[in-house]
């Protein structure tokens, strides 16, 4: 009987790495208890640096293992870089808060570590079948993060909404994957791919069906809408540091591997898949923009605020060329930065020792600390899109992407929808600035929020100076994932 060959174990190197880590942070956890819970976290912030700089470091050239289902590419180091930057700074955002509300347990690092390496899983995918494993590793996780703050009504109740319907989205994607074997005869993406374009075969009506059904289970895990329902009640329920990371690092690793799942197999199809991107993404900017008005709870705000984001980035995929793939990645790298400088600032949204959602409560922010008023002025300027600010060309590449593509449609209701979303970002600058001074926030804000703060505005303002990089490694990963 002939023996299965070794797999190579060196491409996976950042995903075993943490998995170990995991591992023994649950010992010492264990054994010291939740007194060692800033210890556990720190070294699990430091775990993610290491797998960061094994992923930047790591060989650069496309690499298969594990029988043809684990890939690692350039597309795949960029987007791990992106999760493992979004997870570290998740953590470090929770540290303070964690410590205040009571909720220094030290299975919350753990958990963050866990989600993050079923994320590495997701957008090295290569299978249906480690496609699916990736997202249930990082699912599980993120149903227990959701309600994790177990002693109150509405974080409960944001966990159970996820599971439920993280379930369902579960059974659709399987069905799904179950369809698009059934008529291709493999789950291997490089096999699928070849026979719509070597081979040149027409897709059936069974395969299409599949793929609506794929896509559908992958739109609810970037929360695109008709696939959203969960995402503002889970955002407010949530507790804030676990808002943040759900909104950064989950965001991308589904988006990325969305992408991935389209394009990787289906590139010869485009005209197949591209009509559902392109509603869906139609659905998501106008629902984001026009829902999120009547808001007065920010972190409710910014869950519809992620709605219409990952709207804009599917108008990238919805293109179905290199040039949107670059698109998207530029947007998910500006989206990143701007989305962990905006919750750092909510983080710090804390008067008399308790934690403050609304919006009224930011009035006269400019007058009581006029430094982080300034900074969260420019990040939301920059979600709005407003030049010459990072945001901007974030929606600017995408919506050239679909005008190269000859989606005037899409490009034109996708700007129209960034000019209504424009109203609520702004709505808070003028709480900020013109409103009557309300009960200013506690200070000092800490070390570790100072410095990403600082350091998301920075990259915010001066983007445009010196682009050139990110656009290059934007376009090398681009150019890696197409055949």
């Amino acid at each position: 009987m002939p023996q299965a060959p070794i797999p190579d174990f060196l491409p996976a190197l950042p995903e075993i790495w943490l998995a170990g880590v995991a591992m023994v942070l649950l010992m010492v956890g264990a054994f010291r208890g939740n007194e060692g819970t800033r210890l556990v976290s720190w070294l699990a912030v430091l775990s993610l640096a290491v797998a960061f700089v094994a992923v930047v470091f790591g060989d650069q050239e496309t690499t298969t293992t594990f029988a043809g289902m684990f890939i690692v590419d350039s597309f795949s180091t960029l987007t791990k870089g992106l999760i493992l930057i979004g997870a570290a700074a998740s953590l470090i955002m929770s540290l303070d808060y964690i410590r205040r509300e009571g909720m220094e347990r030290f299975e919350f690092p753990i958990l963050i570590l866990l989600a993050t390496v079923g994320m590495l899983m997701m957008v090295s995918a290569n299978d249906l079948i480690s496609l699916y494993v990736g997202i249930e590793l990082q699912s599980l996780s993120l149903y227990v993060i959701a309600a994790f703050k177990r002693d109150t009504l509405k974080s409960t109740e944001a966990g159970l909404k996820y599971f439920v319907l993280g379930a369902l989205s579960s059974g659709m994607l399987l069905y799904g994957a179950s369809m698009i074997y059934g008529f291709t005869g493999s789950t291997n993406f490089e096999t699928i791919g070849a026979l719509y374009t070597d081979a040149g075969q027409t897709p059936s009506i069974g395969l299409i069906v599949g793929l609506v059904f794929l896509i559908s289970g992958l739109a609810f895990k970037v929360s695109a809408v008709p696939f959203h329902m969960w995402t503002p009640d889970v955002y407010e329920g949530a507790a804030t540091p676990a808002t943040a990371f759900f909104a950064i690092a989950p965001k991308v690793a589904a988006l990325a591997l969305l992408v991935r799942a389209l394009i990787a197999p289906f590139f010869g199809v485009v005209e197949d898949w591209q009509q559902v991107i392109t509603l869906i993404a139609i659905l998501s900017m106008a629902y984001g923009a026009f829902a999120a008005i009547r808001q007065t709870n920010i972190k409710r705000l910014m869950a519809y605020s992620s709605i219409g984001h990952m709207g804009f980035a599917l108008v990238g995929l919805a293109a179905g060329t290199e040039a949107g793939v670059q698109a998207v990645l530029i947007y998910l790298l500006i989206y990143v930065v701007m989305n962990i400088g905006t919750f750092a600032a909510i983080l710090t949204m804390r008067v008399k020792g308790q934690m403050v959602e609304g919006i009224e409560d930011l009035a006269g922010l400019g007058r009581n600390n006029p430094m982080l008023a300034m900074i969260l002025a420019v990040l939301l300027f920059s979600l709005a899109g407003i030049p010459p600010l990072a945001g901007f060309f974030g929606k600017f590449y995408v919506f050239l992407a679909a005008i190269e593509a000859e989606l005037y449609t899409l490009a034109v209701l996708g700007v129209l929808s960034s000019v209504v979303g424009s109203f609520y970002y702004l709505r808070i600058i003028k709480v900020m600035y013109f409103d009557e001074p309300a009960e200013p926030f506690e200070r000092p804000i800490g070390l570790e929020m100072s410095l990403i703060l600082v350091a998301s505005g920075v990259f915010t303002t001066f983007f445009i100076l010196l682009p050139g990089p990110f656009l290059a490694w934007t376009q090398a990963a681009a150019a890696a994932l197409l055949p």
